[in-house]
């Protein structure tokens, strides 16, 4: 009997490891839950994996869009976006979130990361600023909207950032056209940075002296007519700023 059971033993082994093999091979593994989705991704992010990072919360996403774990992981892959420096992705994630939970309690944050993210994307003083002009709308709303924000503080320095390289800008494009002898384009680009930059004043004086070169080099280019239609105003405009 005892010779009988061994061989039966053997043969049982032998069915259910070749059974599991068969399951290994044929069957899809098992899925990972949302909160190891999740938690890989933080996993990710802490190795500064930022590639493999976004992968994890992008499957968390589409696999599991009621979870909880879904929620914190769509803040997450802004996140990674952000620090992988891929500000437009970062800018679309962030943007979706607060579409999506306008009334979360991270929402100060995601108005802080639009904004800096559109301040990371500057390059250059001779481009257009799209970027920095956005980003100042966000960083507006956070100052105006929480104000006790702990981000609050930080978008008031970046307020300050962009507007000067705002300011620089438009000065940069009112000498462009003082160089080529464009004067009335000069004159208003520098009136402009006169009006609406007095909180930088280095830009606004430099701005306000070109501004009256370039109005005076500008009417000899005009009509009598025209001289005098222009004259009465700018002279207010010139007593207002001096």
């Amino acid at each position: 009997m005892r010779r009988l059971i061994i061989p039966v033993l053997v043969v049982v082994l032998l069915l259910s490891s070749g059974c599991m093999w068969i399951d290994s091979y044929f069957l899809p593994p098992a899925e990972d839950t949302a909160q190891e989705l999740y938690e890989a991704g933080m996993d990710a992010m802490g190795e500064k994996e930022y590639g493999d990072a976004q992968e994890y919360f992008s499957k968390l996403k589409d696999r599991f869009p009621f979870s909880p774990f879904a929620l914190k992981g769509e803040l997450s892959l802004g996140d990674a976006y952000y620090l992988d420096e891929q500000y437009m992705l970062a800018l679309d994630a962030y943007k979706e979130f607060e579409a999506l939970h306008p009334s979360n309690e991270e929402i100060p944050y995601v108005l802080y990361q639009i904004g800096n993210a559109n301040v990371k994307l500057f390059k250059s003083i001779d481009r257009r600023q799209e970027n920095i002009k956005e980003g100042l709308e966000y960083f507006y709303r956070l100052e105006e909207t929480y104000p006790n924000s702990e981000y609050a503080d930080p978008a008031r320095d970046l307020i300050v950032k962009s507007r000067r390289i705002l300011a620089e800008h438009e000065v940069y494009v009112a000498d462009f056209f003082w160089r080529i002898d464009q004067f009335g384009p000069a004159w208003h680009r520098y009136q402009y940075v006169v009006e609406n930059f007095s909180d930088i004043p280095d830009l606004r004086d430099y701005a306000r002296k070109r501004a009256e070169y370039s109005y005076f080099e500008y009417q000899k280019t005009l009509s009598e007519e025209e001289r005098q239609r222009i004259q009465g105003s700018w002279k207010l405009w010139l007593k207002k700023w001096l």
